[in-house]
């Protein structure tokens, strides 16, 4: 008996050993596969930070060394015959630029134009920026180890300004997606061309996640850093402190086209959407309810603030209007999802499939109650841009 209480803590010990290990490698984050397939890099843990020096950290060349090589530079040419650009003819593009226009906004036979993008796959797949290569008559990729390749398109969308590239060439470094939560503060790096000066490295924090309803593009969930972005940084790579991809850098806020410590990167997890739809699809394919949205009005600014989206109208025979919603009904929770803006209602629709159901709860005067509503497919999205926030001007 006594020999028996003589291993027992032993025994317990080996038990909570193995549970913490087996607990590690369940939350441990898993490779993801592509819709053909191809596993993907895992993404990283660990933050690759010097803190050889005592007072914190001094440097953050290992996780640059890591991901750089995955960054490339695009460029793209473009024939032009005396074709003015259409935003010439918008007094706010002038009010923003004056009278110093960027180069591609000039006339000339030939328009040689620049930006960055991300390797996302090791067999060439790329990410950049739609506004990038959109018109191209011909898109080089320039990688960081010296090789040049000319690229082709795989599939573009507008609405997301973010395009699908591909080189002909293997085993290439890559860029794992962070798909976990950022938190405002946690130090970023942006990663890209500024002006054709060559690959550079700027750093900064998140300012702000979720960032929509900013007329940028149809949809929105935008990291906002104060990490310096220039023009030639469209298409590049807004990274963490591991190495990992947490978004592609697309927009500033400017008033002169240069930095003003207001930058938007796509987060990574709807360009993994988009990469995916594109890849499986030729397309990205989104959900679709047939209304229009509306904010509810906060009459009181004193009372707090309401949650939910209050319908302004349903198209006929439309998804909501064969699902029993009707105009004026608010919106609280679709899929125990609780919505609070327009946007996000918009884009949580988008990300669901087709002939999927979705479960709404709306609220009909002072009643509650549940509709279910087989989503549809949206056709088209007419992109409306505020030009206040501008798309990165290629050079």
């Amino acid at each position: 008996m006594r020999r028996t209480f003589t291993w027992l803590p032993w025994i317990l010990l080996i038990i909570v050993i193995v549970g913490f290990m087996g607990w590690q490698q369940m939350t441990k984050p898993k490779a993801p596969i592509s819709p053909d397939g191809v596993k993907l890099p895992a993404e990283k843990v660990e933050p690759l930070i010097d803190t050889t020096r005592t007072g914190g950290v001094v440097s953050y060349h290992a996780a640059v060394k890591v991901a750089a090589p995955a960054v490339v530079n695009i460029y793209t040419t473009q024939s032009i015959q005396n074709v003015q650009h259409p935003l010439l003819n918008d007094p706010a593009f002038r009010q923003f630029f004056g009278d110093q226009l960027p180069e591609q906004f000039q006339h000339g036979p030939d328009q040689n134009s620049l930006g960055s993008g991300v390797i996302v796959r090791p067999d060439g797949y790329i990410l950049t920026n739609n506004h990038v290569i959109a018109q191209a008559d011909k898109i080089i990729v320039a990688l960081n180890d010296g090789r040049t390749a000319e690229a082709q398109v795989v599939g573009t969308d507008p609405d997301t300004d973010l395009a699908v590239i591909k080189i002909n060439l293997d085993k290439l470094p890559v860029l794992p997606f962070k798909l976990s939560g950022n938190e405002v503060g946690d130090v970023v790096l942006a990663i890209g061309n500024p002006f054709g000066v060559g690959q550079t490295v700027t750093q900064g924090i998140i300012s702000a996640t979720g960032r929509s309803d900013l007329s940028i593009s149809t949809y929105e969930d935008f990291i906002q850093t104060d990490a310096a972005i220039n023009p030639g940084n469209s298409g590049g790579a807004l990274i963490d402190v591991s190495g990992n991809l947490i978004g592609v850098n697309t927009a500033i806020f400017s008033q002169s086209g240069g930095s003003m410590g207001i930058g938007f990167a796509i987060s990574a997890k709807v360009c993994q959407q988009v990469l995916n739809s594109i890849l499986k699809d030729g397309r990205v394919v989104r959900g679709w309810l047939g209304i229009g949205l509306q904010a509810i009005k906060n009459e009181n600014l004193l009372t707090p603030k309401q949650i939910g989206v209050e319908v302004a109208e349903v198209q006929s025979q439309g998804p909501a209007d064969l699902g029993g919603l009707e105009k004026g009904d608010i919106i609280l929770k679709v899929n125990e999802e609780v919505i609070t803006s327009p946007s996000h209602l918009r884009n949580y629709i988008a990300q669901q499939a087709p002939n999927s159901k979705a479960s709404i709860l709306v609220k009909r005067g002072n009643q509650e109650a549940i509709r279910e509503v087989v989503i549809g497919e949206l056709k088209k999205v007419t992109n409306d841009t505020n030009k206040q926030f501008i798309p990165l001007p290629k050079r």
